[in-house]
């Protein structure tokens, strides 16, 4: 009976020891485990911080992108609005040129002989001392026409004028009507027709005074064209045709600016 109670105290003894290292190895792969979900924990938790800083920087990338591409735009804008500026100021100055011109033109013709008895805006001081005939209706037609261009009603006197042409082509004042015909053409900007208009004038009238002034007229259209060269080559032409014209002197100081 010792014998046996002795052996069930040992296998007493042996099972408590077998449960307390159960317990402990349940204890240890606990703390495992919390130390696995601890790491999982923090690398979730960086993973999501890189993520948000990623975004934060995509965020800040996009927008550092779209500052760049407005700075880019405004900075295109303001060269393009120098450049129309200057654009503008020359084409003013050209404008103002052309009327000052044709002021003086003009000028010259209310000074000089009436229309129906000499070429209006004549250089030479060989007009006839006689009395003028009397005005032609063609000749009032002229005037019309030339008063609207004097008024700078550019659209009116191209009309009138190429009605003129165009009713009276044996007139003497057909030939300075076609001249100034040209001229309205150009003070509106509408160069092409201005340039065929003079050329047909100086072809059929190489020894008319404003063939020079035509010719000149020829390469302000064509520079305005952009035309450089052309107007350039136009310009050494005038001065070769007409070397001792004022239209040569205007066009020598032209060349040396272009």
């Amino acid at each position: 009976m010792k014998r046996l109670a002795l052996g069930a105290l040992l296998l007493t003894l042996l099972a408590g020891c077998a449960t307390t290292t159960e317990l402990d190895d349940t204890r240890s792969r606990l703390e495992d485990t919390r130390r696995q979900l601890d790491q999982i924990n923090r690398q979730a938790n960086t993973r999501l911080t890189d993520v948000e800083t990623k975004l934060s920087n995509d965020k800040l990338l996009a927008m550092i992108s779209e500052l760049e591409s407005l700075k880019a735009e405004q900075a295109r804008l303001r060269g393009e609005l120098e450049v129309q500026g200057y654009n503008l100021q020359n084409t003013q100055k050209r404008q103002n040129d052309l009327y000052a011109d044709l002021d003086a033109r003009l000028a010259k013709l209310e000074g000089g002989t009436p229309a129906s008895s000499a070429p209006s805006g004549s250089t030479d001081s060989s007009a006839p001392s006689s009395a003028a005939p009397a005005a032609t209706p063609a000749s009032a037609d002229y005037d019309k026409a030339i008063a609207l261009l004097r008024n700078r009603d550019f659209p009116h006197a191209t009309e009138a004028l190429k009605r003129f042409i165009d009713q009276n082509p044996g007139a003497v004042e057909a030939v300075d009507a076609m001249y100034w015909l040209g001229v309205a053409h150009a003070a509106q900007r509408q160069y092409d027709a201005a340039i065929d208009i003079h050329r047909r004038f100086v072809e059929r009238n190489p020894n008319h005074p404003k063939a020079p002034d035509a010719l000149r007229n020829i390469a302000n259209c064509q520079r305005d064209l952009g035309q450089v060269d052309v107007a350039k080559a136009t310009l050494h032409r005038l001065i070769k045709l007409y070397p001792k014209s004022a239209a040569a002197v205007k066009a020598k100081e032209q060349l040396k600016q272009m």
